[in-house]
């Protein structure tokens, strides 16, 4: 989906009560005789106040201005006929089932269970567990069976102990028994988490049944959870560096000048190559345990006890580091980690729990009862070809008979027959035929329940009509963009160039030298660096020269450096030779400047990409020049006035 450009239409989910001194009905604008109302402008603006960065598109009159503009490429868009297009009516539809999943779950169970979920969080779980497999659509005996054997497990366990048990009748196929090590919420299936975090320290649970059997657990240990960390560190990549050639020896250099006193912060600013953090000194956003993906960077973050503590050099997927350690916390407030569980529980077993709770609140709202006396009727027409899934309708079916009345959508016992021809395939043998209806009239009850709360939402959940308008308002325009716009400017290719040709100004490589920068916390060290560097000596015997095994003075790098560059002062003159020597990031540099390169041209292949995007900026600014003129646009002025006093006052 086009998540990426959608964003910029659908900023926010949060709506905004209007003033009742706006009249709903009240026209802003109009385009091409359409009307636009002032509510929809207010909503919108509101909504998306905080998120623009541009502070003048923030005056109403230079936002009304954005949002005229986007209301007069839908207006082209639907002259065109896009909104009747596959590509997009799929994906509206597409869009609005998601959607329409997030707001039909009932939001008071959602929040008990994050709460529950949250306060798991804060403790991990050391278990074992014995599980006799069982398929979810086990029959009554075979559940019995699988039961009472789970039971007698139990038995030996408490009698026997659960380790020897558990590794007694382990078999890898009809039962298994497994140390589980830490775990912690959304780890294991909900039912096991539950039982789990439930189950006294030391103690073995009683038999509980998931998705993949009947277990019992084991609680060796509930410890709390490691929390959240804040560290910064220094990086170098494996596959850079040409004067250090092997990375390690130039992480061990720097690790050498940290136990010699030296700046971390500053050692990070000259030196790391993660360009993200090595501006700010390294530092990296807090995270969790289990939240980088990086194993071997956790371990040495989370092995640090004091604030200040500095790792030695270790290396991961991404390269050499150092870490040091500059905040440690608890698990992450309750308000900061909600939205992540929100979508976690999405994802999980919980979603059942939801659904149950979902359905019987619209049952509630649709005044739905949950006897249904014409189920004997299915029971009596049902026979044993229902076990071979060959049954059939009886050729006397009353077909068009009235079953139930959801809202305004009234179910016949045609519905209800068809179902159960279509759900033979699920039944267990020998079942009874009063258990068989029973089940089945719940399936297809709830199922039916939620089909219409979700055909009828838009109508009944004004917040939903709002953010779907916006979605289906935000699709239209990428279908109109990509057509008009970005799919034009690959094929322009003459017009293209004619731009280029006409802005050449715009694409130029800035002035950048050749150079060798050396980094020393004392000025004196470069002084002797300047004088061997005179002589022209290799950089590997300065180094032997200057440093020794126990004490690192000296770092070199070399690169092609533009001004502005990490390792060069705010103050450096680009001129062939050796600077001065300069303070810099609380240490002292200097630079030797072996070539400069003078500002540069840059082709049109070299700076395709941008001349691309710049074009297309371009010819979009002509464009809504001509739509206006294809459009014309009417601005109430009143209306505009009391707009503008309106969110004056507001503020």
């Amino acid at each position: 989906m086009k998540i990426q450009f959608l964003f910029t239409a659908i900023l926010s989910f949060l709506l905004f009560s209007l003033n009742a001194q706006i009249n709903s009905k009240e026209v802003l604008f109009t385009i091409d005789g359409d009307p636009v109302y002032t509510t929809e402008f207010l909503r919108v603006y509101n909504k998306n106040l905080d998120l623009v960065q541009d502070e003048s598109q923030k005056e109403v009159t230079d936002y009304l201005k954005l949002f005229t503009n986007y209301k007069l490429k839908l207006k082209e868009a639907q002259a065109l006929g896009l909104n009747t297009k596959p590509s997009y009516t799929n994906e509206l539809a597409t869009y609005q089932k998601q959607l329409a999943n997030s707001f039909m779950k009932d939001s008071q169970v959602t929040d008990d269970l994050v709460e529950e979920a949250y306060q798991r969080t804060l403790y991990d779980i050391n278990a074992s567990h014995i599980l006799i497999k069982l398929s979810e659509d086990a029959n009554p005996k075979d559940t019995l069976v699988a039961y009472n054997q789970i039971m007698k497990l139990r038995e030996r366990a408490l009698k026997e102990g659960f380790e020897k048990v558990r590794e007694n009748v382990h078999n890898g196929q009809s039962i298994y028994g497994e140390k589980l090590g830490y775990f912690s919420a959304f780890k294991m299936v909900y039912n096991f988490e539950n039982a789990a975090y439930n189950t006294p320290v030391g103690n073995v649970s009683l038999p509980f049944r998931t998705r993949f059997g009947y277990h019992i657990v084991n609680v060796l240990d509930k410890r709390k959870s490691r929390g959240e960390l804040t560290v910064a560190h220094i990086m170098l990549l494996t596959n850079i560096d040409s004067l250090a050639k092997n990375q390690e020896t130039k992480i061990q250099e720097l690790y050498k000048k940290l136990n010699q006193g030296e700046d971390f912060e500053a050692l990070a600013k000259q030196f790391s190559e993660d360009k993200n953090s090595a501006p700010k000194g390294g530092m990296l956003q807090p995270f969790t345990s289990g939240q980088l993906n990086v194993q071997e960077f956790e371990d040495a973050a989370f092995s640090l006890q004091e604030i200040g503590n500095i790792s030695k050099p270790f290396k991961t997927r991404f390269g050499w580091h150092i870490v040091k350690l500059f905040d440690k916390k608890g698990t992450p407030e309750f308000n900061l980690i909600k939205p992540e569980l929100v979508e976690k529980i999405k994802r999980d077993d919980r979603s059942k729990v939801i659904d149950q709770a979902t359905v019987a609140k619209l049952k509630n709202q649709y005044k739905i009862d949950n006897k249904q006396p014409a189920l004997t009727y299915f029971e009596s027409i049902l026979n044993e070809n229902y076990f071979k899934r060959t049954w059939e309708l009886p050729a006397n079916f009353t077909a068009e008979k009235p079953l139930i009345t959801i809202g305004s959508k009234q179910l016949l016992y045609s519905d209800f027959g068809n179902y159960l021809i279509e759900n033979q395939r699920n039944t267990p043998e020998n079942d009874d035929y009063k258990f068989i209806v029973q089940k089945k009239y719940e399936s297809f009850l709830d199922s039916n329940v939620i089909a219409y709360h979700e055909a009828n939402l838009e109508y009944e959940n004004q917040e939903f009509a709002h953010i779907l308008k916006e979605y289906r308002e935000g699709l239209l325009l990428f279908e109109l963009m990509e057509s008009t716009i970005w799919n034009a400017s690959k094929t322009d290719s003459v017009e293209v160039q004619t731009y280029y040709n006409n802005n050449k100004n715009k694409y130029v490589l800035p002035k950048r030298i050749d150079a060798i920068v050396a980094s020393a916390a004392k000025e004196k060290t470069l002084k002797k660096v300047s004088k061997l560097l005179e002589k022209n000596l290799a950089l590997e015997e300065i180094k032997l020269a200057i440093n020794s095994n126990d004490k690192i003075e000296v770092v070199f790098s070399q690169d092609t450096l533009e001004e502005g560059h990490q390792s060069l002062p705010k103050a450096f003159n680009f001129k062939k030779g050796l600077s001065k020597i300069y303070k810099h990031n609380k240490a002292f540099v200097l630079v030797k400047v072996n070539a400069i390169f003078e500002e540069t041209q840059k082709s049109f292949e070299e700076a395709k990409g941008m001349i691309l995007t710049d074009y297309q900026n371009f010819k979009e600014t002509n464009w809504i020049e001509e739509l206006r003129t294809k459009y014309p646009i009417i601005i109430n002025e009143d209306a505009l006035q009391r707009v503008k006093n309106q969110i004056k006052n507001n503020k």
